[in-house]
């Protein structure tokens, strides 16, 4: 069960990511800015407010939103693309992670702990099978969304972006304004998988919240599984939550293993299948049909 929860948190992560960085090709490298900024505002407004969790999640989807409008306003009006904008992103979310490690209102270094009070209405579960099924929503909604961008005027105009700003511009889309709307939308979609972080875990600190580690997760299972596809980042966190924990159950736990394992499917995924999973796929589904309309 902790492995279906933390695979569907992942996957809503990946496709926060996927979402600026498959369709609108702005590499972002600090989607720990957005998740820990979500985990956070649930966690503080429970705790010193006295908020119900679902105001809460609101208002973390809501103050996810508004960091990655701002990151984007100050990025995209600069210019900034490329790994000029994938290093601002980076030192966004580790500006984060000092001040949430040294403010008194994030309890510094020790961390927020979130009070236990089982109940739908503090989206707090003694039995955990429930909340797996919340995130299996919550998946699903992003993946409706994912599929909105694939078939809208807006995924379009992100995905011209993507191959060609300066063609996108001189047919008369607006960049600044859709890659702006593509970090707003891809922020919210990662604030909300930092919320329920918080509502499973019951904790959070500055270095689970902005730390590295989500923004490579999230940025990995989008690669693997397939970049600007719907369902590539929920493929790519599966293969790569169930091999690290095949990895873990067959080696013995030797510490760091598992991300071993991870270096080694993301290289062969850029070197042999750049498409990712989905990709593949789609390819090995052709040729197979192709041989059979051919016989």
């Amino acid at each position: 069960m902790n492995l279906l929860i933390f695979t569907l948190i992942v996957t809503m992560t990946a496709q926060g990511w996927n979402i600026l960085g498959g369709f609108g090709g702005q590499t972002s490298f600090g989607h720990a800015a957005f998740f820990g900024t979500g985990a956070y505002t649930t966690a503080i407004l429970q705790i010193t407010f006295g908020i119900n969790a679902w105001a809460g999640l609101v208002a973390g989807i809501a103050a996810g939103a508004l960091v990655g409008a701002f990151i984007g306003a100050v990025s995209f009006r600069s210019g900034l693309r490329g790994s000029y904008f994938a290093l601002v992103t980076l030192a966004f979310a580790e500006v984060l992670r000092i001040c949430a490690n040294s403010a008194s209102f994030t309890g510094g270094a020790a961390g927020l702990l979130v009070p236990i009070d089982y109940g739908a209405w503090n989206l707090q579960f003694e039995d955990r099978r429930i909340f797996a099924l919340i995130l299996v929503a919550f998946v699903g909604v992003v993946l409706l969304i994912t599929r909105w961008l694939e078939r809208s005027r807006f995924g379009a105009h992100l995905v011209a972006v993507r191959e060609n700003e300066e063609a996108a511009q001189a047919l008369g889309v607006d960049v600044f304004r859709v890659k702006l709307g593509g970090i707003t939308l891809s922020a919210a979609v990662t604030a909300a998988a930092g919320c329920l972080y918080t509502q499973n875990y019951l904790f959070i600190d500055a270095n689970v919240a902005y730390g590295t580690w989500i923004s490579i997760e999230a940025l990995f299972a989008a690669i693997v599984g397939g970049l600007g596809t719907m369902l590539g980042p929920l493929l790519g966190a599966v293969v790569l939550h169930g091999l690290s924990e095949i990895t873990k159950t067959f080696s013995g736990n030797i510490p760091g293993l598992d991300l071993a394992v991870f270096g080694v499917i993301l290289v062969l995924t850029v070197a042999f299948a750049p498409t990712g999973i989905t990709g593949l796929a789609s390819r090995l589904f052709g040729r197979r049909r192709t041989r059979t309309e051919d016989a």
